[in-house]
């Protein structure tokens, strides 16, 4: 006896055996018990989700005679000769081989025949979508007004390319791409009656890889299989199928969060030399982004994001660690920079550019972020007088005086030091913190002296910003220090609008921070 495929073996007979397209087949199933059935059927949906194998089901539940809630027996001439493919009275027909108005109108003629030993003459029309308009048209008359002993049934992955005309006459069921928790089920069963030894691991890698395509799950499988024999392991699959593995796209994502330029290098010449291709790995880098992104946004990540709960957890992780302006800095740029990659002769050296680039993406302001520390700006200039401080950090810039405590001035090494250690990680929280040139250490608190009013003393306002100090300074003096500002007021400092060169003090400090220079003051 031939060997069968996994797809061809393992397709469902019954509605009940068909996976994830509930909607579709209780509908159905619910037409058959009350004789509401309409002439003619359009299944729409992507490749490999069940469309042909409804369709099947379907005639035969049609035409048996012994079916049980709608469901075909399966066991009666009429159910076998369809199964087998050798019915008379049910045809499947490609539209792609047969879609000129000759075939139509072929097809035309013989409707007006009865069928010859079952209830109803049946057309099977998979990928319709490829008829010419003339087939169409010739398609159109027998629509309107077909005869009662025929059933027509399309199939399409393309129903846009269907004239109005037809889908108007058809009853139309758009199929779902199959969630890969289903398709994990399923290829669990097949696995258990073919004997197969794989771990859940490596069934995740083949579901998430068929893109909702149950078909194509199952012709993974079929492919592995037949190299390792019946006990696969998970780098076999990866290196089998060309799969780039999720934990080198979870490492990547880690590195730009982290802004390890060096690791991102490692990771592009690893995508290299395993031949990966660069422009696939690219696509995976901008899904991991949105995935962190709505890990973030929704409250339960796994209705939109298919991922097992081992992934789910590592992306809210990640997510959580790099925040929300981080993540859509880095998407946005990501998006942006596809067409540099596209169209390049040389896509490893488009692709280092572009990771470096994006893991130093915290050195740099966004746009609107700039925007709103102008805002700022403006409104201290207007009104003469320093904002109120955010109320999430009041306590960290509360103006009460302090105990005496020892001043540990700048010696040009401890506090050179940490500025040396931040420029790589955010230039532009090193060039504020170039304005402080003592600091005071008490305990379990730094306190920075901080000018009111000025733009350098509002900057850590924004919460980001001060968490990311914190941050800094207890990795760098390797405490649990508490970081805090004390305010001092000086008149002479509100009062102040320029000096020598005619700029107010504000915008001095502005062009200072970003390394900027004054072109004119006109």
């Amino acid at each position: 006896m031939s060997y069968e495929v996994f797809a061809r073996k393992w397709r469902p007979q019954l509605f009940k055996e068909v996976t994830g397209q509930e909607h579709i087949t209780e509908t159905l199933k619910n037409a058959l018990l009350s004789d509401r059935l309409a002439h003619a059927y359009l299944f729409s949906g992507a490749r490999g989700v069940g469309k042909t194998s409804v369709a099947r089901i379907f005639a035969k539940a049609l035409n048996c005679l012994q079916g049980q809630e709608g469901n075909p027996c399966n066991r009666c001439t009429s159910c076998t000769e369809i199964t087998n493919g050798s019915s008379v009275d049910v045809q499947e027909i490609d539209g792609a081989s047969n879609r000129g108005i000759d075939e139509i109108r072929d097809l035309r003629e013989n409707i007006r025949y009865l069928p010859s030993h079952d209830k109803y003459r049946i057309y099977i029309i998979d990928e319709i979508h490829m008829l010419t308009l003339h087939a169409f048209n010739a398609l159109l008359k027998t629509l309107e007004e077909p005869p009662e002993h025929v059933k027509f049934i399309f199939a399409t992955t393309e129903p846009h390319k269907i004239p109005l005309t037809i889908l108007s006459r058809c009853q139309r069921f758009d199929f779902k791409r199959i969630p890969i928790v289903k398709i994990e089920e399923q290829i669990k069963r097949i696995v258990k009656e073919e004997g197969i030894r794989i771990e859940d691991s490596g069934i995740s890698i083949i579901a998430r890889e068929a893109e909702g395509s149950l078909r194509d799950a199952e012709s993974l499988l079929d492919q592995v299989v037949s190299f390792t024999g019946p006990n696969v392991e998970d780098n076999q699959i990866t290196a089998v199928l060309g799969i780039i593995d999720r934990d080198l796209i979870y490492k990547t994502s880690q590195a730009v969060i982290d802004g390890d330029s060096k690791l991102c290098l490692e990771i592009i010449d690893e995508i290299y030399s395993y031949g990966y291709d660069i422009k696939a790995f690219y696509r995976e880098i901008m899904g991991q982004f949105r995935n962190l992104i709505v890990s973030l946004i929704s409250q339960d990540p796994s209705q939109i994001l298919d991922l097992p709960d081992n992934e789910l957890k590592e992306t809210k992780r990640q997510a959580t660690h790099a925040g929300m302006e981080r993540l859509l800095q880095s998407l946005n740029f990501l998006i942006n920079r596809e067409v540099d990659l596209r169209y390049t002769n040389n896509p490893r050296i488009a692709l280092e550019a572009i990771l470096l680039k994006l893991s130093r993406l915290t050195e740099y302001l966004s746009f609107d972020e700039l925007i709103k520390k102008i805002e700022a700006i403006e409104k201290r200039i207007n009104k003469g007088m320093a904002t109120e401080p955010n109320k999430d950090l009041e306590a960290a810039f509360s103006k009460k005086e302090y105990p005496a405590k020892e001043t540990h001035l700048d010696d040009g090494k401890k506090w050179s030091e940490f500025l040396s250690y931040v420029t790589p990680k955010n230039r532009v929280i090193a060039n504020v913190l170039r304005e402080w040139k003592s600091y005071t250490i008490a305990g379990d608190t730094l306190e920075l002296p901080c000018r009111e009013g000025s733009f350098t003393g509002s900057f850590f306002d924004d919460p980001e910003h001060y968490e990311q100090l914190v941050t800094y300074v207890q990795d760098f003096f390797q405490s649990k220090l508490k970081v805090v500002f004390k305010k001092q007021n000086d008149p002479k400092d509100l009062k102040k609008s320029s000096g020598q060169d005619g700029l107010p003090d504000t915008v001095k400090d502005i062009v200072k921070i970003f390394e900027g220079k004054v072109v004119s003051q006109d």
